[in-house]
């Protein structure tokens, strides 16, 4: 058997007529750019979320950039993040201008560490910057109570967790901005790159609107330093057709990753891990992630059986070699991060998982753990 690692195709079969009807109508008033769908989109999303303003862009990437140059993040500023994410949480922060500073993630979900952030506070700290790894949130209520004490801002990265629940709110809606993606391989994706950006203050949203534009107030009038991060419309179409669907497709994921864990919890393999979810989180599941101890071995083992495997990430951000000589500081330890870029490996996710396949991914998994 082969399995996919995800499964757009059939995803794609499920929604063919909505989606193809909603491209057709985007063809046939010709509005590339800016059309209505983009109006539309952005009105589900922040009705979803339950914010009061999202802002579709270009990217996932965008979509964490253009809150830091509104809120003012730039040069001679620090950023707290965690070590541990794809290199997009601290580049946003290095072309804003300013400076990451990383910090160890909690063993036990990967996400951000809340007890080290204090601690690596200066003067110079204008934002934290948490990621809500693997499809589930970090912990914000804490994070907005550190931020809160020393006047800063909080960044939600929510590239892999739109949908997810937290203590009863959305994802992206948790601090005063936040950001997401639809890379096409998130739980929702669009055919390309894109992203979205939440919060609820206008003048915020304003200037982010602005940014998004070249920085202009109106056409030919710029009052800010932009970029052209705009959503095409052609993707906002496809957007609000798979919306109809992805509460479904949450409960699918929410299901598969049910079962996966079942069937892994009575293994007692050395250093063996599956994922760990709060109580108060409803995750979406981006990536169905385990910690085996010889990943090399493992990955070449399922990949013989047809099961395809993906290591998010294989090195934190601050080792990345440009990074390590120029983008930010490490505030302490972070072997916790370390360790979990040597041991973490993904297994195939996606909500049109058939119960047969994911017996056979399961098998295999047990199989090479032996």
């Amino acid at each position: 058997m082969q399995v996919p690692f995800i499964d757009l195709k059939t995803q794609y079969k499920a929604l063919k007529k909505e989606i193809d009807s909603n491209i057709q109508k985007v063809l046939d008033h010709g509005a590339y750019v800016n059309g209505p769908e983009v109006v539309e989109c952005e009105k589900k999303l922040a009705e979803f979320v339950g914010s009061k303003y999202a802002l579709t862009a270009a990217s996932g990437t965008d979509a964490l950039l253009i809150p830091m140059m509104a809120l003012g993040i730039g040069p001679g500023d620090e950023v707290i993040t965690t070590a541990f994410s794809f290199i997009a949480t601290a580049e946003t922060i290095v072309l804003a201008g300013a400076t990451p500073v990383y910090v160890d993630v909690d063993p036990k979900t990967f996400n951000i560490d809340v007890s080290k952030i204090e601690a690596a506070i200066t003067p110079k700290t204008k934002a934290i910057a948490p990621v809500s790894l693997y499809g589930q949130v970090a912990d914000m209520d804490e994070i907005n109570a550190i931020a809160k004490k020393h006047n800063l801002f909080v960044l939600e990265d929510s590239a892999q967790s739109f949908g997810a629940m937290y203590k009863g709110k959305r994802s992206c809606n948790l601090s005063i901005v936040g950001g997401t993606s639809f890379f096409p391989a998130k739980p929702l994706g669009c055919y390309g790159d894109g992203g979205a950006i939440f919060c609820n203050d206008e003048k915020l949203h304003i200037a982010m609107k602005e940014i998004r534009e070249h920085g202009s107030e109106v056409r030919y009038y710029h009052t800010r330093l932009g970029v052209n991060g705009r959503l095409d419309t052609l993707q906002c179409a496809i957007i609000l057709a798979k919306m109809q669907r992805y509460p479904w497709e949450i409960e699918q994921r929410n299901r598969v990753a049910k079962r996966y864990s079942q069937a892994f919890a009575a293994i007692k393999a050395k250093d063996f891990s599956f994922p760990f979810v709060h109580e108060h989180n409803t995750s979406v599941w981006a990536q169905y992630t385990l910690t085996v101890s010889d990943r090399a071995a493992f990955i070449k083992t399922l990949s013989e059986s047809g099961v395809p495997t993906s290591v998010h990430y294989p090195r934190i951000m601050p080792d990345q070699p440009w990074y390590a000589k120029h983008g930010g500081r490490v505030h302490g330890d972070v072997s916790h991060a370390r360790w979990a870029a040597d041991h973490c490996v993904s297994l195939p996710m996606y909500p049109d998982m058939d119960e047969k396949t994911q017996d056979y991914v399961i098998e295999k998994v047990i199989q090479a753990l032996k």
